[in-house]
């Protein structure tokens, strides 16, 4: 039978039956291969995440990997049979924001994948084609379900435009911080230093490119050209734009909670910080993840620690908020 997960409000959720959604004009209809769990997704869970950003009842699921199994009328038969990903914002692709290819910003209003319209948590997921990126025959799934935070952070390496030889950091050691450090790393970048908090994560940081990893409680640099944030704490902002030479430029990832402390705008002013932000990814940083992926420069199996069926949803969100160092990326499988 096909099943798929339902939140049907905060606290409550249950596995029911699937009936696919039949591809209508412009469509596809994926079959869903892995889905990945994030921190969102247990604010869905839990009824944490921001008015507006969410619309129960739902079936969750934004980070997905799948093989196109059937297409609508106006879609190049062509796509059947091909693993694909998808990016999730339903951008209105009208407005002058689309038109100039920054769909995260679309003025029409906030749609998407798993928040507000239906997710991949489920045997399959019917989404507009134009959102389909097409992988390599060869490519793994299990890995490709991890480019959808891989997207976000090519979104943040193309605003950081750090150059060969440049003297780049990352700070935050999680999936995004990885992710962060291969994107910054294929540049060929002088010096890379990570800065996290787990002193357990310095091996996979060298071995994803790092040329250093440090704690923040440790002494740290002041002259670096780029650094990427990826924490998702004011704390960590701070820290990202203390590692910056005057000039440098600082890209924000991450996202505190409300009412945080954020940077000293004086700090700003005067070292002439450039400061970029990113949420989502639109179109460019998703078509330029797939190629780094297919160009073997993206490995994002080393984290990935869990897989679980549907029927585990409760378990994978507790693993998530579990704050266990053992625990990185957890896939569902349909």
């Amino acid at each position: 039978m096909s099943t798929a997960v339902v939140v049907e409000g905060p606290g409550e959720h249950r596995l029911a039956e699937h009936t696919p959604a039949e591809p209508g004009a412009g469509e596809a209809l994926v079959r869903v291969h892995a889905v990945g769990i994030c921190g969102s997704d247990r604010e869905v869970y839990q009824g944490n995440r921001p008015e507006g950003y969410v619309r129960y009842p739902l079936t969750p699921g934004h980070e997905w990997s799948g093989t196109v199994a059937a297409v609508g009328t106006g879609v190049p038969s062509a796509l059947v049979g091909r693993k694909v990903v998808g990016e999730g914002f339903r951008n209105c692709q009208v407005c002058d924001r689309c038109h100039a290819g920054e769909t995260t910003l679309c003025t029409a209003g906030y749609e998407e994948t798993g928040f507000t319209q239906p997710g991949a948590m489920a045997t399959t997921l019917t989404l507009p084609a134009r959102l389909l990126h097409v992988l390599p025959h060869d490519a793994d799934l299990t890995a490709a379900a991890l480019l959808e935070p891989a997207a976000c952070i090519a979104a943040a390496a193309l605003k950081a435009n750090a150059r060969p030889g440049a003297r780049v950091g990352v700070v935050g050691t999680g999936t995004l911080g990885m992710f962060a450090v291969q994107f910054l790393r294929a540049g060929s970048p002088g010096e890379l230093l990570v800065v996290g908090t787990r002193p357990d994560r310095a091996g996979l940081s060298r071995t994803f490119g790092a040329t250093d990893f440090r704690t923040k409680d440790q002494e740290l640099p002041g002259d670096l050209d780029v650094v990427i944030e990826t924490a998702g704490s004011a704390d960590a902002a701070r820290t990202a734009a203390g590692l910056l030479r005057r000039g440098g430029r600082l890209v924000l990832t991450g996202i505190p909670a409300p009412g945080a402390e954020g940077l000293d705008p004086t700090d700003l002013v005067v070292r002439q910080l450039e400061v970029h932000t990113v949420f989502g990814a639109p179109p460019d940083a998703w078509a330029h993840t797939v190629r780094v992926f297919a160009a073997g420069l993206l490995d994002p199996l080393p984290l990935v620690t869990h897989e679980l069926p549907l029927d585990e949803f409760p378990q994978a969100i507790e693993l998530v908020g579990s704050g266990d160092p053992k625990v990185g990326k957890v896939l569902l499988r349909p």
